[in-house]
């Protein structure tokens, strides 16, 4: 009787046993990602706003603004962990595009946010004396629209443009039964490698200005002008590379081997399962949202003030 019951489970689900055992656990898996990322961001967005409001600091609304995109992204995660979890699952084909359109939007929001606090870094390191009078409100306020108009844009594209969307009888929403291979291929030759490139650009002209800097130094002291410390423009450089050179390093390893798999899969479909890319390394990529916070809040002493301060209470 027992063996019946399972045996005929495949066709009351419409899914193997196994195949629904593997939602599950990556329905689990996702749902403790997306509230570890959702809480995480929340946390140090509250931070950073209070502490905006306290020091009146435009640049860090562009941190702000990346704990906001990451805690999105667990928003959205969090729908997908709820789909597959909730097995037997048959969701319309435009309810997969627009739930995969806001991950995507999301996800790019994020990377877009990376890169304006890469800049802003850049800017304050290359043109100090005319850091507060180049960025203000207006300016950043002019960014942060123009980034959430583009993130929207890259992932509602397939949502305004039908050959972007592909046609798929599977059971459950992911990158790979609801887009086009021409619109993930675009999407990675417009959005992830010039991203890329831009952050390896900005961290060695960083580094450029940061040895100018160092040489300077060299030259003064033995006059006498240099003390034994660094001086705080020195300090402020180091500390503003530090911060661009884990932003690239965690940035790369999260969502490089997603990128090239989905390429090499995209050429060659037999050589790499889309399963693989799907169920692990995008799991990877989205732990990139967890590990900005994470980040911040370490490497950061006004976050890490604040919130010592909270467990203090």
């Amino acid at each position: 009787m027992a063996e019946n019951t399972v045996g005929d489970a495949p066709s009351l689900w419409g899914v193997s046993y196994e195949a629904a055992t593997a939602s599950w656990a990556l329905g689990a898996i996702l749902t403790v990602l997306a509230s570890l990322i959702i809480a995480a961001n929340v946390l140090v967005a509250i931070v950073l706003l209070c502490h905006i409001l306290k020091s009146d600091s435009k640049g860090l609304c562009f941190v702000l603004n990346l704990a906001l995109a990451d805690a999105m992204v667990g928003f959205t995660v969090m729908g997908l962990a709820t789909d597959e979890l909730s097995q037997p699952f048959n969701p319309s084909q435009k309810f997969c595009i627009l739930r995969m359109a806001f991950v995507t939007s999301s996800c790019a929001a994020s990377i877009l946010s990376l890169i304006l606090v890469a800049c802003d870094r850049h800017l304050a390191i290359r043109k100090p004396f005319h850091y507060f009078q180049l960025v203000t409100g207006l300016r950043v306020g002019v960014c942060l629209v123009g980034l959430w108009l583009v993130a929207a844009i890259v992932g509602f594209l397939p949502v305004f443009i039908p050959r972007f969307q592909r046609v798929s009888n599977h059971w459950k929403c992911s990158f790979f039964n609801v887009f086009q291979p021409s619109y993930m291929l675009t999407m990675f030759c417009l959005g992830f490698f010039p991203a890329l490139f831009l952050f390896l650009y900005l961290y060695c002209d960083m580094l450029k200005i940061a040895s100018v800097h160092v040489q300077h130094i060299q030259e003064v002291q033995p006059v006498g002008l240099g003390g034994s410390c660094p001086p705080p423009r020195a300090t402020s450089d180091m500390k503003a590379m530090r911060t661009v050179a884990v932003l690239i390093g965690c940035f790369t390893l999260s969502w490089l081997p997603f990128f090239i798999a989905s390429v090499v899969q995209m050429v060659c479909p037999e050589c790499f399962p889309y399963k693989v890319i799907e169920n692990f390394l995008w799991l990877l990529g989205l732990g990139n949202s967890l590990l900005n916070p994470l980040l911040y809040s370490y490497w950061q002493r006004d976050v890490q003030f604040q919130l010592s301060r909270w467990l203090q209470v």
